[in-house]
């Protein structure tokens, strides 16, 4: 069982998602389904509502987490599979590291979201530079830490590459939803 948008928003909403997160999660959105659109086109078999639910809901435990030093992964997980949405509580448990970082022959829901929350810095298209600088700069505080976010970084450009691979644009190209474009998806379809 997937929830559709409006019972996603319902969600936030109900859990008390901060404006500022929400917005966050709507960018987040724009960057997974473009990907899962696109993916599609090219051959993958992406379930879309999985996506965009993974999508909106990602930080549906934010707050708690900042709060509590609980993961917000992990927490968001829960609460998604106890309110009966297992499928989609396991790409919110995987948003911010995925189980198996190793390369794959297909894309997963879960590695679009994944890879979509990477390229957002609060409500901005980022590229994953900027993106793993900012990260750093406020997560990488011990050595310790900083080695996490640059083994990251690693997996995630491994990502990118196995994305983009697939499709006839370039990474850079999901910077335009920061410039406002209306139809982004729509905006590469005769490469």
């Amino acid at each position: 069982m997937v929830p559709d948008a409006d019972e996603c928003y319902a969600l936030l909403e109900k859990y008390k998602v901060p404006p500022h997160i929400v917005q966050h999660s709507r960018v987040v959105h724009d960057v997974a389904l473009c990907l899962c659109q696109m993916l599609n086109r090219h051959g993958e078999k992406l379930d879309q509502a999985r996506v965009e639910a993974g999508s909106l809901l990602h930080d549906i435990a934010k707050m708690e987490g900042l709060n509590t030093g609980e993961s917000h992964p992990r927490a968001g997980g829960l609460l998604l599979s106890r309110l009966g949405y297992p499928e989609v509580a396991e790409i919110v448990r995987q948003h911010v590291v995925l189980d198996d970082g190793s390369p794959q022959s297909h894309i997963t829901e879960t590695a679009v979201v994944h890879y979509a929350d990477k390229r957002v810095m609060h409500v901005t298209v980022v590229s994953l530079a900027a993106r793993f600088r900012d990260l750093k700069k406020r997560y990488g505080r011990t050595s310790s830490a900083l080695a996490w976010l640059e083994d990251l970084e690693e997996k995630s450009i491994l990502l990118e590459e196995r994305i983009f691979q697939r499709l006839p644009i370039k990474p850079e190209s999901l910077n335009s939803l920061a410039e406002g474009t209306s139809n982004f998806s729509g905006e590469f379809e005769n490469p």
